[in-house]
Protein backbone atom coordinates (compact mmCIF):
# COMPACT_ATOMS: atom_id res chain seq x y z
CA UNK A 1 0.00 0.00 0.00
CA UNK A 2 1.52 3.36 -0.85
CA UNK A 3 0.42 6.71 -0.56
CA UNK A 4 -1.58 7.22 -4.30
CA UNK A 5 -3.63 3.95 -4.31
CA UNK A 6 -7.35 5.13 -3.91
CA UNK A 7 -8.81 3.42 -1.15
CA UNK A 8 -12.22 2.00 -1.26
CA UNK A 9 -14.04 4.94 0.18
CA UNK A 10 -14.77 8.02 -1.85
CA UNK A 11 -13.38 11.06 0.39
CA UNK A 12 -16.70 12.35 0.53
CA UNK A 13 -18.08 9.71 2.50
CA UNK A 14 -15.14 10.58 5.17
CA UNK A 15 -16.08 13.52 4.70
CA UNK A 16 -19.57 13.39 6.24
CA UNK A 17 -20.36 13.99 9.89
CA UNK A 18 -22.04 11.63 10.90
CA UNK A 19 -18.87 9.35 9.54
CA UNK A 20 -16.66 11.17 11.68
CA UNK A 21 -18.70 11.40 14.45
CA UNK A 22 -19.20 7.46 14.42
CA UNK A 23 -15.17 6.99 13.62
CA UNK A 24 -13.99 9.09 16.67
CA UNK A 25 -16.50 7.32 19.08
CA UNK A 26 -15.16 4.13 17.64
CA UNK A 27 -18.71 3.20 17.40
CA UNK A 28 -18.17 1.11 14.20
CA UNK A 29 -21.04 -0.44 14.44
CA UNK A 30 -22.50 2.78 13.36
CA UNK A 31 -19.64 3.53 11.13
CA UNK A 32 -19.86 0.28 9.22
CA UNK A 33 -23.45 0.49 8.50
CA UNK A 34 -22.98 4.42 7.72
CA UNK A 35 -20.13 3.37 4.89
CA UNK A 36 -22.40 0.21 3.38
CA UNK A 37 -25.12 2.95 2.85
CA UNK A 38 -22.87 5.90 1.74
CA UNK A 39 -19.68 4.29 0.30
CA UNK A 40 -21.80 1.01 -1.59
CA UNK A 41 -19.34 -1.39 0.45
CA UNK A 42 -20.89 -4.97 1.13
CA UNK A 43 -20.25 -6.65 4.19
CA UNK A 44 -17.96 -8.92 2.44
CA UNK A 45 -16.00 -5.88 1.20
CA UNK A 46 -15.69 -4.39 4.12
CA UNK A 47 -14.30 -7.75 5.59
CA UNK A 48 -11.88 -8.16 3.14
CA UNK A 49 -10.47 -4.66 3.30
CA UNK A 50 -9.90 -4.84 7.07
CA UNK A 51 -9.23 -8.18 6.98
CA UNK A 52 -12.21 -9.71 9.30
CA UNK A 53 -14.41 -12.56 8.70
CA UNK A 54 -17.96 -11.57 6.95
CA UNK A 55 -19.49 -13.20 10.46
CA UNK A 56 -17.19 -10.45 12.73
CA UNK A 57 -18.16 -7.52 10.30
CA UNK A 58 -21.85 -8.78 10.46
CA UNK A 59 -21.84 -9.12 14.48
CA UNK A 60 -20.26 -5.68 14.43
CA UNK A 61 -23.01 -3.78 12.45
CA UNK A 62 -25.80 -5.79 14.64
CA UNK A 63 -24.28 -4.48 17.73
CA UNK A 64 -23.37 -7.87 19.59
CA UNK A 65 -19.86 -7.03 19.30
CA UNK A 66 -17.52 -4.29 19.85
CA UNK A 67 -14.06 -3.27 18.68
CA UNK A 68 -12.02 -2.57 21.29
CA UNK A 69 -8.50 -4.27 19.91
CA UNK A 70 -6.30 -1.69 19.37
CA UNK A 71 -4.86 -3.84 16.48
CA UNK A 72 -8.32 -4.58 14.83
CA UNK A 73 -8.83 -0.84 14.97
CA UNK A 74 -5.55 -0.03 13.18
CA UNK A 75 -6.42 -2.66 10.50
CA UNK A 76 -9.67 -1.10 9.90
CA UNK A 77 -7.95 2.39 9.40
CA UNK A 78 -5.37 1.01 7.27
CA UNK A 79 -8.28 -1.30 5.06
CA UNK A 80 -10.63 1.28 4.47
CA UNK A 81 -8.02 4.10 3.97
CA UNK A 82 -9.07 6.33 6.93
CA UNK A 83 -6.57 8.91 8.26
CA UNK A 84 -5.15 7.69 11.49
CA UNK A 85 -6.62 11.04 13.12
CA UNK A 86 -10.14 9.87 12.65
CA UNK A 87 -9.86 7.07 15.01
CA UNK A 88 -7.48 8.12 17.41
CA UNK A 89 -4.19 7.00 16.01
CA UNK A 90 -1.23 8.90 14.63
CA UNK A 91 -0.61 9.13 11.01
CA UNK A 92 -0.65 5.67 9.25
CA UNK A 93 2.59 5.27 7.02
CA UNK A 94 0.45 5.22 3.93
CA UNK A 95 -0.31 8.47 5.01
CA UNK A 96 3.24 9.81 5.35
CA UNK A 97 4.33 8.33 2.05
CA UNK A 98 5.61 10.98 -0.72
CA UNK A 99 4.64 10.65 -4.40
CA UNK A 100 8.41 10.18 -5.17
CA UNK A 101 9.58 7.32 -6.09
CA UNK A 102 11.81 5.17 -3.71
CA UNK A 103 15.48 5.69 -3.91
CA UNK A 104 17.59 2.25 -4.29
CA UNK A 105 17.81 0.46 -1.21
CA UNK A 106 21.06 -0.50 -0.12
CA UNK A 107 21.91 -4.08 0.71
CA UNK A 108 21.53 -4.92 4.51
CA UNK A 109 24.53 -6.11 6.22
CA UNK A 110 23.25 -8.92 8.56
CA UNK A 111 25.21 -10.20 11.71
CA UNK A 112 23.32 -13.20 11.47
CA UNK A 113 25.33 -14.89 8.39
CA UNK A 114 27.53 -17.95 9.03
CA UNK A 115 30.74 -16.03 9.23
CA UNK A 116 32.76 -17.80 11.86
CA UNK A 117 33.38 -16.76 15.11
CA UNK A 118 36.79 -14.97 14.96
CA UNK A 119 37.71 -11.43 15.66
CA UNK A 120 38.54 -10.41 12.16
CA UNK A 121 35.37 -11.52 10.66
CA UNK A 122 33.39 -10.05 14.02
CA UNK A 123 35.16 -6.61 13.04
CA UNK A 124 33.95 -6.54 9.11
CA UNK A 125 30.46 -8.00 10.41
CA UNK A 126 30.43 -4.81 12.20
CA UNK A 127 31.82 -2.19 9.85
CA UNK A 128 29.39 -3.77 7.33
CA UNK A 129 26.24 -3.16 9.71
CA UNK A 130 27.17 -0.14 10.65
CA UNK A 131 28.09 1.86 6.74
CA UNK A 132 24.75 0.04 5.87
CA UNK A 133 23.02 1.40 8.79
CA UNK A 134 23.93 5.30 8.88
CA UNK A 135 23.90 5.87 5.13
CA UNK A 136 20.19 4.67 5.21
CA UNK A 137 17.33 7.44 5.34
CA UNK A 138 14.40 6.58 7.88
CA UNK A 139 12.13 5.05 5.12
CA UNK A 140 14.85 2.51 3.41
CA UNK A 141 15.93 1.71 6.88
CA UNK A 142 12.45 0.55 8.09
CA UNK A 143 10.89 -0.91 4.46
CA UNK A 144 14.30 -3.27 4.60
CA UNK A 145 15.32 -3.98 8.35
CA UNK A 146 11.87 -4.18 10.16
CA UNK A 147 11.27 -7.74 8.81
CA UNK A 148 10.55 -10.97 10.85
CA UNK A 149 13.77 -11.80 13.31
CA UNK A 150 15.46 -15.39 12.38
CA UNK A 151 13.98 -17.86 14.89
CA UNK A 152 14.03 -21.44 15.48
CA UNK A 153 17.06 -23.76 14.25
CA UNK A 154 18.36 -20.67 11.86
CA UNK A 155 19.45 -18.72 14.83
CA UNK A 156 20.13 -20.99 17.65
CA UNK A 157 22.48 -22.98 15.05
CA UNK A 158 23.90 -19.75 14.43
CA UNK A 159 24.63 -19.01 17.88
CA UNK A 160 26.97 -22.07 18.71
CA UNK A 161 30.22 -20.72 18.25
CA UNK A 162 29.62 -18.73 21.33
CA UNK A 163 30.66 -21.71 23.28
CA UNK A 164 34.14 -22.15 21.59
CA UNK A 165 37.48 -20.63 22.59
CA UNK A 166 38.19 -17.21 20.74
CA UNK A 167 40.93 -18.53 17.82
CA UNK A 168 44.14 -16.25 17.47
CA UNK A 169 43.67 -13.11 15.14
CA UNK A 170 45.82 -14.29 11.72
CA UNK A 171 45.78 -10.82 10.60
CA UNK A 172 48.07 -8.17 9.19
CA UNK A 173 47.16 -4.64 11.03
CA UNK A 174 48.07 -0.88 10.56
CA UNK A 175 50.03 0.16 13.65
CA UNK A 176 47.02 1.29 16.05
CA UNK A 177 46.76 4.76 17.41
CA UNK A 178 44.72 4.71 20.68
CA UNK A 179 45.98 3.51 24.50
CA UNK A 180 44.10 2.32 27.33
CA UNK A 181 42.96 6.39 28.20
CA UNK A 182 41.13 6.25 24.83
CA UNK A 183 39.49 2.73 25.39
CA UNK A 184 38.27 4.05 29.09
CA UNK A 185 36.62 7.07 27.57
CA UNK A 186 35.23 5.74 24.62
CA UNK A 187 33.46 2.98 27.65
CA UNK A 188 32.21 5.92 29.51
CA UNK A 189 30.74 7.19 26.37
CA UNK A 190 28.93 3.53 26.25
CA UNK A 191 27.64 3.74 29.72
CA UNK A 192 26.01 7.20 29.15
CA UNK A 193 24.41 5.62 25.76
CA UNK A 194 23.31 2.42 28.39
CA UNK A 195 22.10 4.83 30.85
CA UNK A 196 19.73 7.34 28.72
CA UNK A 197 18.28 4.53 26.66
CA UNK A 198 16.89 2.65 30.44
CA UNK A 199 15.64 5.87 31.52
CA UNK A 200 13.91 6.87 28.66
CA UNK A 201 13.94 4.03 26.10
CA UNK A 202 13.40 5.07 21.67
CA UNK A 203 15.23 5.19 19.36
CA UNK A 204 16.49 9.15 19.52
CA UNK A 205 20.26 8.74 19.97
CA UNK A 206 20.46 5.45 17.87
CA UNK A 207 22.28 6.60 15.41
CA UNK A 208 24.63 8.18 17.73
CA UNK A 209 25.37 4.86 19.07
CA UNK A 210 26.21 3.30 15.72
CA UNK A 211 28.61 6.10 14.60
CA UNK A 212 30.25 5.24 18.18
CA UNK A 213 30.29 1.64 17.14
CA UNK A 214 31.37 2.68 13.59
CA UNK A 215 34.61 4.15 15.29
CA UNK A 216 35.36 1.22 17.69
CA UNK A 217 35.26 -0.96 14.68
CA UNK A 218 37.74 1.30 12.29
CA UNK A 219 39.70 0.93 15.53
CA UNK A 220 39.78 -2.66 15.36
CA UNK A 221 41.25 -2.48 12.01
CA UNK A 222 44.05 -1.34 12.68
CA UNK A 223 47.33 -3.18 14.96
CA UNK A 224 46.33 -2.80 18.50
CA UNK A 225 48.38 -4.06 21.76
CA UNK A 226 46.19 -7.38 23.05
CA UNK A 227 44.56 -5.53 25.95
CA UNK A 228 43.54 -2.35 23.80
CA UNK A 229 42.33 -5.09 21.35
CA UNK A 230 39.73 -6.80 24.08
CA UNK A 231 39.04 -3.55 25.89
CA UNK A 232 37.97 -2.40 22.44
CA UNK A 233 35.90 -5.50 21.70
CA UNK A 234 34.39 -4.86 25.19
CA UNK A 235 33.38 -1.38 23.96
CA UNK A 236 32.08 -2.61 20.76
CA UNK A 237 29.64 -5.28 22.66
CA UNK A 238 28.56 -2.48 25.38
CA UNK A 239 27.51 -0.29 22.42
CA UNK A 240 26.07 -2.84 19.95
CA UNK A 241 24.07 -4.33 23.22
CA UNK A 242 22.79 -0.93 23.43
CA UNK A 243 21.87 -0.11 19.69
CA UNK A 244 20.16 -3.61 19.82
CA UNK A 245 17.81 -2.48 22.77
CA UNK A 246 17.05 0.71 21.10
CA UNK A 247 16.54 -0.84 17.64
CA UNK A 248 13.73 -3.01 19.52
CA UNK A 249 12.11 -0.65 21.38
CA UNK A 250 11.22 1.16 18.36
CA UNK A 251 9.54 -2.14 16.75
CA UNK A 252 12.53 -2.76 14.61
CA UNK A 253 12.74 -6.20 14.74
CA UNK A 254 15.53 -7.41 12.45
CA UNK A 255 17.72 -4.86 13.09
CA UNK A 256 17.61 -5.56 17.36
CA UNK A 257 18.55 -9.27 16.25
CA UNK A 258 21.56 -8.20 13.69
CA UNK A 259 23.08 -5.98 16.37
CA UNK A 260 22.52 -8.67 19.32
CA UNK A 261 24.51 -11.35 17.39
CA UNK A 262 27.24 -8.76 16.85
CA UNK A 263 27.34 -7.85 20.39
CA UNK A 264 27.62 -11.74 21.51
CA UNK A 265 30.28 -11.96 18.67
CA UNK A 266 32.09 -8.81 20.04
CA UNK A 267 31.76 -10.42 23.82
CA UNK A 268 32.73 -13.06 22.63
CA UNK A 269 36.31 -12.22 20.80
CA UNK A 270 36.26 -9.66 24.54
CA UNK A 271 36.57 -12.90 26.14
CA UNK A 272 33.60 -11.24 28.33
CA UNK A 273 31.17 -14.21 29.19
CA UNK A 274 29.24 -12.53 31.57
CA UNK A 275 28.04 -9.54 29.03
CA UNK A 276 27.76 -12.29 26.38
CA UNK A 277 25.46 -14.20 28.79
CA UNK A 278 23.57 -10.75 29.52
CA UNK A 279 22.98 -10.56 25.23
CA UNK A 280 21.47 -13.60 25.26
CA UNK A 281 18.96 -12.59 27.87
CA UNK A 282 18.18 -9.72 25.53
CA UNK A 283 17.72 -11.96 22.47
CA UNK A 284 14.91 -14.25 24.62
CA UNK A 285 13.36 -11.20 25.67
CA UNK A 286 13.25 -10.28 21.80
CA UNK A 287 11.51 -14.14 20.93
CA UNK A 288 9.31 -13.84 24.50
CA UNK A 289 7.64 -10.54 22.88
CA UNK A 290 7.39 -12.01 20.01
CA UNK A 291 5.61 -15.20 21.27
CA UNK A 292 8.19 -17.83 20.81
CA UNK A 293 8.65 -18.70 24.21
CA UNK A 294 10.81 -22.19 23.56
CA UNK A 295 13.17 -20.12 21.39
CA UNK A 296 13.18 -18.07 24.51
CA UNK A 297 14.22 -21.14 26.97
CA UNK A 298 16.97 -22.59 24.46
CA UNK A 299 18.40 -19.15 24.53
CA UNK A 300 18.46 -19.15 28.07
CA UNK A 301 19.82 -22.32 28.55
CA UNK A 302 22.68 -21.57 25.96
CA UNK A 303 23.17 -18.46 28.29
CA UNK A 304 23.31 -20.95 31.17
CA UNK A 305 25.70 -23.07 29.96
CA UNK A 306 28.32 -20.48 28.71
CA UNK A 307 27.76 -18.71 32.39
CA UNK A 308 28.51 -21.71 34.38
CA UNK A 309 30.16 -20.40 37.22
CA UNK A 310 31.74 -16.92 36.00
CA UNK A 311 27.90 -14.76 36.14
CA UNK A 312 27.45 -13.09 39.34
CA UNK A 313 24.35 -13.90 41.44
CA UNK A 314 22.20 -10.59 39.83
CA UNK A 315 23.40 -12.42 36.37
CA UNK A 316 22.20 -15.91 36.80
CA UNK A 317 19.00 -14.02 39.04
CA UNK A 318 18.29 -12.14 35.77
CA UNK A 319 18.51 -15.19 33.91
CA UNK A 320 15.96 -17.14 36.06
CA UNK A 321 13.36 -14.50 35.53
CA UNK A 322 14.08 -14.69 31.54
CA UNK A 323 13.37 -18.51 32.23
CA UNK A 324 10.06 -17.73 34.61
CA UNK A 325 9.13 -15.44 31.69
CA UNK A 326 9.17 -18.17 28.98
CA UNK A 327 7.34 -20.56 31.30
CA UNK A 328 4.49 -18.61 31.73
CA UNK A 329 4.20 -17.81 28.29
CA UNK A 330 3.97 -21.72 28.29
CA UNK A 331 0.93 -21.73 30.54
CA UNK A 332 3.22 -23.29 33.00
CA UNK A 333 2.62 -22.15 36.36
CA UNK A 334 4.24 -24.50 38.35
CA UNK A 335 7.64 -24.26 37.01
CA UNK A 336 6.88 -20.62 36.54
CA UNK A 337 6.74 -20.34 40.82
CA UNK A 338 9.93 -22.86 40.22
CA UNK A 339 12.03 -20.70 38.43
CA UNK A 340 10.89 -17.31 39.97
CA UNK A 341 12.00 -18.70 43.29
CA UNK A 342 15.28 -19.44 42.75
CA UNK A 343 15.86 -16.39 41.20
CA UNK A 344 14.87 -14.58 44.76
CA UNK A 345 17.33 -17.12 45.87
CA UNK A 346 20.12 -16.56 43.71
CA UNK A 347 19.55 -12.60 44.23
CA UNK A 348 19.74 -12.85 47.65
CA UNK A 349 23.36 -14.14 47.41
CA UNK A 350 24.18 -10.68 45.82
CA UNK A 351 25.93 -8.50 49.15
CA UNK A 352 25.01 -4.78 48.32
CA UNK A 353 28.48 -3.59 48.33
CA UNK A 354 30.06 -6.19 45.71
CA UNK A 355 31.42 -4.52 42.84
CA UNK A 356 28.99 -5.87 39.96
CA UNK A 357 29.11 -4.76 35.95
CA UNK A 358 28.24 -1.74 35.63
CA UNK A 359 25.02 -3.12 33.17
CA UNK A 360 23.53 -5.66 35.57
CA UNK A 361 23.60 -3.20 38.52
CA UNK A 362 19.57 -2.25 37.64
CA UNK A 363 18.57 -5.93 38.75
CA UNK A 364 17.58 -5.70 42.07
CA UNK A 365 14.76 -6.94 44.62
CA UNK A 366 12.48 -3.76 42.60
CA UNK A 367 13.32 -4.93 39.07
CA UNK A 368 12.63 -8.99 40.29
CA UNK A 369 9.34 -7.64 41.59
CA UNK A 370 8.54 -6.00 38.36
CA UNK A 371 9.19 -8.55 35.97
CA UNK A 372 7.63 -11.03 38.30
CA UNK A 373 4.47 -8.78 37.99
CA UNK A 374 4.79 -8.86 34.68
CA UNK A 375 4.31 -12.56 33.97
CA UNK A 376 1.94 -12.55 36.64
CA UNK A 377 -0.11 -10.35 34.73
CA UNK A 378 0.11 -12.39 31.07
CA UNK A 379 -1.60 -15.52 33.28
CA UNK A 380 -3.99 -13.25 34.98
CA UNK A 381 -5.48 -12.43 31.59
CA UNK A 382 -6.42 -15.83 31.06
CA UNK A 383 -7.05 -16.73 34.88
CA UNK A 384 -7.69 -13.31 36.91
CA UNK A 385 -9.11 -14.63 39.94
CA UNK A 386 -5.77 -16.79 40.62
CA UNK A 387 -3.37 -14.19 39.57
CA UNK A 388 -4.42 -10.55 38.93
CA UNK A 389 -4.14 -9.37 42.66
CA UNK A 390 -0.87 -11.55 43.17
CA UNK A 391 0.58 -9.61 39.64
CA UNK A 392 -0.80 -6.10 41.32
CA UNK A 393 1.18 -6.72 44.69
CA UNK A 394 4.35 -7.48 42.73
CA UNK A 395 4.07 -4.17 40.39
CA UNK A 396 3.21 -2.24 43.78
CA UNK A 397 6.53 -3.46 45.08
CA UNK A 398 8.34 -2.44 41.72
CA UNK A 399 7.13 0.75 41.62
CA UNK A 400 7.93 1.61 45.39
CA UNK A 401 11.56 0.24 45.15
CA UNK A 402 12.63 2.27 42.14
CA UNK A 403 10.37 5.60 41.58
CA UNK A 404 9.64 7.62 38.64
CA UNK A 405 13.32 7.98 38.14
CA UNK A 406 13.18 4.46 36.18
CA UNK A 407 11.46 6.03 33.11
CA UNK A 408 10.38 3.35 30.98
CA UNK A 409 10.15 0.63 33.59
CA UNK A 410 8.10 2.99 35.65
CA UNK A 411 6.12 3.89 32.95
CA UNK A 412 5.24 -0.20 31.98
CA UNK A 413 4.92 -0.88 35.59
CA UNK A 414 2.12 1.54 35.65
CA UNK A 415 0.53 0.09 32.82
CA UNK A 416 0.84 -3.04 34.22
CA UNK A 417 -1.01 -1.94 38.05
CA UNK A 418 -3.73 -0.41 36.15
CA UNK A 419 -4.51 -3.52 33.47
CA UNK A 420 -4.31 -6.00 37.28
CA UNK A 421 -7.08 -3.58 38.47
CA UNK A 422 -9.40 -3.85 36.17
CA UNK A 423 -9.01 -7.67 35.81
CA UNK A 424 -9.60 -7.43 39.78
CA UNK A 425 -12.87 -5.27 38.76
CA UNK A 426 -11.92 -2.00 40.55
CA UNK A 427 -12.55 0.49 37.88
CA UNK A 428 -11.59 2.88 40.56
CA UNK A 429 -8.61 2.20 41.26
CA UNK A 430 -7.66 1.14 37.70
CA UNK A 431 -8.79 4.88 36.48
CA UNK A 432 -6.69 6.80 38.94
CA UNK A 433 -3.43 4.37 37.78
CA UNK A 434 -4.61 4.60 34.47
CA UNK A 435 -3.97 8.35 34.58
CA UNK A 436 -0.78 7.92 36.08
CA UNK A 437 0.16 5.51 33.25
CA UNK A 438 -0.68 7.92 30.69
CA UNK A 439 1.92 11.04 32.50
CA UNK A 440 4.41 8.54 32.43
CA UNK A 441 4.28 7.27 28.79
CA UNK A 442 4.16 10.49 27.38
CA UNK A 443 7.27 11.26 28.82
CA UNK A 444 9.01 8.06 27.01
CA UNK A 445 9.79 7.88 23.36
CA UNK A 446 9.61 3.91 24.05
CA UNK A 447 7.36 1.94 20.90
CA UNK A 448 7.26 -0.88 23.98
CA UNK A 449 5.26 1.48 26.53
CA UNK A 450 2.88 3.08 23.67
CA UNK A 451 2.12 -0.62 22.58
CA UNK A 452 1.27 -1.86 26.12
CA UNK A 453 -0.86 1.49 26.56
CA UNK A 454 -2.47 0.22 23.70
CA UNK A 455 -3.69 -3.15 25.46
CA UNK A 456 -4.67 -1.23 28.12
CA UNK A 457 -7.25 0.49 25.83
CA UNK A 458 -9.84 -2.17 25.53
CA UNK A 459 -10.77 -1.87 29.03
CA UNK A 460 -12.14 1.49 28.86
CA UNK A 461 -14.34 0.83 25.61
CA UNK A 462 -17.85 0.08 26.28
CA UNK A 463 -21.06 0.92 26.17
CA UNK A 464 -21.60 0.99 29.98
CA UNK A 465 -18.22 2.46 30.24
CA UNK A 466 -18.34 5.61 32.52
CA UNK A 467 -17.41 8.95 32.25
CA UNK A 468 -14.70 8.96 34.41
CA UNK A 469 -13.61 5.65 32.32
CA UNK A 470 -13.89 7.88 28.96
CA UNK A 471 -11.83 10.54 30.09
CA UNK A 472 -9.00 7.70 30.51
CA UNK A 473 -9.95 6.50 26.97
CA UNK A 474 -9.78 9.93 25.61
CA UNK A 475 -6.12 10.24 27.49
CA UNK A 476 -4.80 7.03 26.31
CA UNK A 477 -5.89 7.56 22.99
CA UNK A 478 -4.35 11.17 22.66
CA UNK A 479 -0.80 10.03 23.30
CA UNK A 480 -1.12 6.64 20.92
CA UNK A 481 -2.50 9.36 18.31
CA UNK A 482 1.09 11.12 19.33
Amino acid sequence: MDAITPGPLAPEVLEREDVKRALAEHDFSAAFSLIKKWGGLSQNRIAAACRLTPGKVSTIISGQQQVTSFDVICRIADGLRIPGRMVGLADRPWERQSDAPDPPTPPVARASDDAPWEPVATVGLAADLTRSDLVMDRRSATRALAGAALSGASLLDSLEGWLQPVPSAQREHRRGRIGQREVRELETTARAFRAWDHRFGGGLRRKAVVGQLSEVSSYLEERQAPAVERGLFQVMAYLSGTAATMAWDSGLQKQAQNYYVLALRAAHAAGDVAFGVNVLAGMARQMLYRERPQDALELVHLAQKGARKVASPRVRAMLHTREAWAYAAMGRAAAFRRATGEATEVLAEAERDEEEPYWISYFDEAELAGVTGGRLLDMARENPQDHAESAADNIRSALAGRGSEAGRSHALDLIGLAESHFLMGDVTGAVDHTHRAVDAASRTRSSRVRAQLGQLYPYTVGRSASRTVGEARARIREVLSS
